[in-house]
């Protein structure tokens, strides 16, 4: 059985992990740096950066103690090399190199959102490909089809912002703190989903893309306005946001040839509205929904060492060179046609 160390640096958690490819997760640790960065509203480059620096390698040591193994035990070193901040990816990267290097063990440059999309994997030995993929993080918002490990297609993306990035304006806009997604999902327990209109961007249009720049803009026109409750707006916020996709996903699910699984990755699959729609819908249409544990939605060192013991079990394995550069976007699918109007997030 196969052991491979898992590092994830690509934005603000700091994240080892020891996992094997029989799907056992011997041992992870995540430093958050939540503190770091909330007097700021976001995350911070080059704050994130220097505490990947500063919390990395003592964090490798204790997942390694606390599995009881050393480096030269493990088969493979995964790190995530994109996409993210520039800065906390190289290093994460650099130091898997490094370790690489001096244990004359494989190094797996990880795509990130490769990480995120063979996640239900690992929880969940039963999904087999093909399956298809909503992707919603801070920084992502897809829907795929994947083939396998390697093989995506992309069916939609957004054409401005991501969803977890909108869910983190509106906090921030209702002076939530951050982050912001678990706050907006509190408060709007509180409120009533249908007292402020705010727009659903995209719904109903033919092409299956992602929109959430004008409804960004509009909590913060209502927020302004002095015409409604915290809570109201934070319910309305969430319901149109959960509108828009059930909507593109239902577009996009048309589009692609059937499957029979809807599996949901990234950050926002934490969110038990958004949960719950989804599994309604893939229950209307006869097909399997699979997310997740929490624990594994944000971004987490695991499912980086997963998707390495993916790498590692195929038959065409090869290692990535010790000169992989570091890439701040990495596209899955990378046939994929520009979208109309940023599409920078493809």
């Amino acid at each position: 059985m196969g052991l491979v160390l898992g590092i994830e640096s690509s934005c603000d958690e700091t994240a080892a992990a020891l996992v094997t490819t029989g799907r056992v997760i011997l041992a992870q640790r995540i430093a958050s740096q939540d503190a770091e960065h909330a007097p700021y509203g976001g995350v911070v480059p080059e704050i994130a950066a220097r505490a990947h620096v500063e919390r990395l390698a003592p964090m490798i040591e204790a997942v390694l103690a606390d599995a009881g193994v050393e480096l030269r035990d493990c088969d493979a070193i995964a790190a995530t090399a994109g996409p993210g901040l520039i800065g906390g990816v190289m290093v994460g990267l650099v130091t898997a190199k490094a370790l690489a290097m001096a244990s004359a063990v494989p190094l797996i440059a990880v795509n990130h959102l490769e990480g995120h999309a063979l996640s239900p994997r690992l929880a969940d030995p039963g999904l087999e490909f093909p399956y298809a993929l909503l992707l919603v993080s801070g920084g992502h918002c897809q829907i795929l089809r994947v083939d396998g490990v390697g093989q995506y297609r992309r069916i939609a993306t957004t054409i401005d912002d991501a969803l977890g990035e909108a869910f983190d304006k509106t906090a921030k806009i209702l002076g939530l703190g951050f982050p912001g997604g678990p706050a907006v999902e509190r408060l709007a327990q509180q409120g009533d989903p249908r007292a402020v209109p705010l727009p659903r961007p995209l719904k109903g249009s033919a092409e299956p893309h992602f929109s959430f720049a004008g409804l960004k803009s509009a909590v913060l026109r209502a927020s302004e306005s002095g015409l409604h409750a915290d809570a109201d707006i934070a319910a309305s916020f969430q319901q149109a946001a959960l509108d828009c996709v059930l909507d593109r996903l239902t577009r996009a699910l048309d589009a692609m040839e059937p499957v029979p699984a809807l599996v949901v990755a990234g950050g926002v699959a934490a969110n038990q509205r958004i949960r719950t729609a989804l599994e309604e819908l893939a229950d209307e249409r006869g097909m399997r929904f699979v997310a997740p544990p929490l624990a594994l939605c944000t971004d987490n060192a695991a499912m980086i060492a997963w998707a390495g013991c993916e790498r590692l079990g195929l038959t065409d394995f090869r290692a990535d060179p010790l000169d992989f550069v570091a890439r701040p976007r990495w596209p899955l699918d990378p046939l994929a046609e520009p979208v109309r109007g940023a599409g920078y997030k493809a």
